[in-house]
């Protein structure tokens, strides 16, 4: 891991960020009544980073993304974007200010369009008002005119095929193609953090793999940063700069791909005891070869 990459423990991340950073955790907690769903999680995410949190299931995943967004407010701790705190702020507002997410379960408008549901992510970026939308004047023809075109690019990203069924009901598509309306949606608000939560739910084999291929696009062409939750492990491992461990909602590891795959705390928390005691079985046997 780089010198100035996110350390596992000790000082916070905030003592080794660098000026690209784009969003940062600082000690950042929720509790619900007696509960705590995470705590003192500190996180940096740099510009142009695929960032991957990842852990079992109950372990805080998708309340950090909820923090993030506004949904909840934090019990303690600090949001930051480009360096601003975002913490009490209305989701539409964090919205407004460039983070934008999907869900894991889809939320789509199942009653409207493919295309007019790209539209409705639109609406923190247009001018009309109530009046406008009305009478509409020649300004507020100009803007729907630019919407639509705008529309149309976000679900040309993903091929022909959700251009070729923009007028149809959203229910009416495959679970994939849903998913990737979804993700135009987010994108039609033109954020600059874009939170995937479980991005390949659900999916195929082979669906998974455009999946990847598409969330590589979006940082690669598109230029945006990235910070996913996803299960599959062997899609955070493939496409992720580098990925955070949750468990019990406290981080246990933030490093590179490989560091976080060998790492004994994860093995423990996915696995169990066991396999955490047979890999460092292993490790004794490894050691006593090379003594040999």
């Amino acid at each position: 891991m780089s010198s100035d990459q996110v350390e596992l423990k000790g000082q916070p991340e905030s003592a080794v960020a660098t000026a690209d950073a784009l969003l940062e955790l600082r000690s950042v907690t929720k509790t619900f009544g007696g509960l705590t769903a995470v705590s003192g999680v500190n996180l940096l995410v740099r510009q142009r980073e695929i960032v991957s949190v990842i852990g079992p299931n109950g372990a805080g995943k998708t309340t950090v993304f909820n923090l993030i967004t506004g949904i909840y407010r934090p019990t303690s701790g600090e949001i930051l974007l480009n360096g601003q705190s975002i913490v009490n702020q209305s989701p539409d507002r964090i919205v407004t200010k460039g983070i934008t997410r999907t869900f894991q379960n889809i939320r789509l408008f199942n009653s409207m369009t493919v295309l007019e549901n790209v539209l409705v992510g639109q609406h923190t970026r247009l001018k009309a008002g109530v009046l406008g939308s009305l009478f509409r004047p020649p300004q507020v023809v100009a803007e729907e005119r630019k919407a639509r075109e705008r529309a149309l690019e976000l679900l040309s990203f993903f091929g022909p095929v959700l251009i070729e069924r923009q007028d149809e009901y959203v229910s009416n598509l495959s679970y994939a193609d849903r998913r990737r309306v979804e993700i135009a949606r987010a994108l039609a608000a033109d954020p600059k953090l874009l939170l995937l939560d479980e991005p390949t739910a659900g999916m195929n084999e082979a669906e998974t793999l455009d999946a990847v291929k598409y969330i590589r696009r979006l940082r690669d062409e598109l230029g945006l940063t990235i910070l996913l939750i996803e299960h599959k492990l062997a899609v955070t491992m493939g496409m992720s700069d580098h990925i955070a461990v949750l468990d019990y909602g406290q981080k246990i590891a933030d490093g590179l791909p490989d560091e976080v795959r060998y790492d004994k705390r994860v093995i423990e928390a996915y696995l169990g005891r066991q396999a955490k005691e047979e890999a460092d079985q292993r490790d004794a046997e490894a050691a006593a070869r090379e003594e040999e």
